[in-house]
Order: structure tokens, then sequence, then C-alpha cells
């Protein structure tokens, strides 16, 4: 875990004020009273889930009912659990976050996903937005900002934060010529994998690609953003926030 991710967790779990211990029960065993919101919480950081558990269960309306660590475990917890909303990193291991968007969209178009990451580059926003999630926040907000994102998704509403939103504005605005602006989600996507120094291969594996598809991709969003070889295109894509470091 990078010393940004330990910090956010650390911040969120200094506010957490109580702990509630809940048993993982399918939706039509719960006992009667008020139904809480069942949350599928996926990240591949094992301490960060655990501080994010302990923060959206220490309200009495939300319960987490099963985490992820990978992005094919997200898509299987959620067909597996129904969940209510699915909290949701976009870099993880797999197929990552925006595949994983993809494949539950694909088959549940009712699906209500939060993602909740580091990245608050608006390009990864925008094409969040495309894929079909409800809300985007990030790990720098406040617990309540998370806790505020989950009821509102949770009842059928959008909700991206404030300042993330106003950014997304004024960047669509000002770079409707930019080369990274007109990549389409899967070259985004194979960008943002192949910029996490996964090799063609693995990408495909992950995508269910072949490497030589991988490849020509790779080519095609080489000739759209003017770049001369991978390390231009690693580069900049770090450059534009794409990837942590």
């Amino acid at each position: 875990m990078t010393t940004r991710d330990t910090h956010v967790q650390d911040i969120h779990t200094r506010k957490v004020r109580e702990i509630h211990t809940q048993d993982t029960h399918p939706r039509d065993e719960r006992s009667s009273g008020p139904a809480k919101v069942r949350v599928l919480l996926a990240d591949d950081h094992e301490v960060v889930r655990t501080g994010y558990r302990f923060l959206l269960e220490s309200v009495d309306d939300l319960q987490v009912v099963a985490e992820a660590a990978s992005g094919e475990a997200a898509v299987e917890g959620w067909f597996e659990h129904r969940p209510d909303v699915l909290v949701l990193d976009l870099t993880m291991p797999g197929i990552g976050g925006l595949e994983a968007i993809r494949r539950i969209r694909q088959q549940d178009t009712q699906a209500r996903i939060l993602v909740f990451t580091m990245h608050d580059n608006t390009t990864l926003v925008a094409h969040a937005l495309q894929a079909g999630v409800s809300g985007y926040i990030t790990k720098t907000c406040t617990p309540d900002t998370l806790v505020m994102a989950v009821r509102r998704i949770a009842a059928g509403q959008t909700f991206i934060e404030p300042e993330l939103a106003q950014h997304l504005v004024v960047q669509q605005n000002r770079d409707k010529g930019s080369p990274i602006a007109g990549l389409s989600t899967r070259e985004l996507q194979i960008l943002c994998m192949f910029a996490e120094a996964r090799t063609p291969e693995e990408i495909g594996t992950a995508l269910s690609l072949s490497t030589k598809t991988i490849s020509n991709y790779l080519t095609q969003i080489k000739d759209k953003l003017k770049v001369q070889n991978s390390a231009e295109l690693v580069k900049l894509a770090i450059g534009k926030g794409l990837v942590s470091v």
C-alpha cells in the first residue's frame, strides 16, 4: 500500500466513533426492522477495505455484505450477493475497475455503482460515467461524503463529489480537442493497464482479447496521442494522472 493510501485510511478510521458487528445474510433472510442498504466493497488493499467497512457500518442504515479484492471478484460478488450499491476502486488487479463496471452493467442495467478511488482525473470520471456508474468520489473526501454518496445512490440518485463535478465541467470545455479526450473507453482502459506495467499478454488475458488485438490497440493509442514509443506513452499517462506512481 502507498503512503497516501495509508494516510487516507487512517483519516477515515480515526473519524469512526463506533463499529457495529453484523452478520452477512442473503436479502430474504434479514431480520425484521428498517432495511439496511447492502454494500459490496471492492478495493485491492485489505487494510483499506477494513477501514471503510468500519466507517460504513458505523451508521445504522448501512451494511457491508461482502468484499472484493479484484475486478473479477467484484463482478462475481455483484451477482452472488446482489447488493444495493457497489463501492468500487478503479485500480485493481485483474480486469480492473472500468472493465468490471462494463461487465456488470452489460448484464444488469439497474446496477448502482459508486466509484471510490484516488484518481481525480476528469477523463477517468467521464469514462466511468459513460460506462454507467451512478457516482464518483475520491478517497480524499470526508467520511460524511462517502456515507451520503452511498445513501443517495441506493435511493436511485446520482452523486459526484462537488469539487470534482466542477472540474469535470471546466476540463471538458477546455479539453474538447485533447487527444486523451478522444480515446474510446476501451482504449483508455488499455492505456491505464499498460501504464501500470502490464504486458500486452497480461492485458489480453484480463480482457479476454488476443495479444495481437491489444498490440493493435496500443498502436492506435500511440497514433492518437502522437507519441513515438511505449516509454513516452507511459510518461504521458502518468503525467495526466491516469495511474498512480
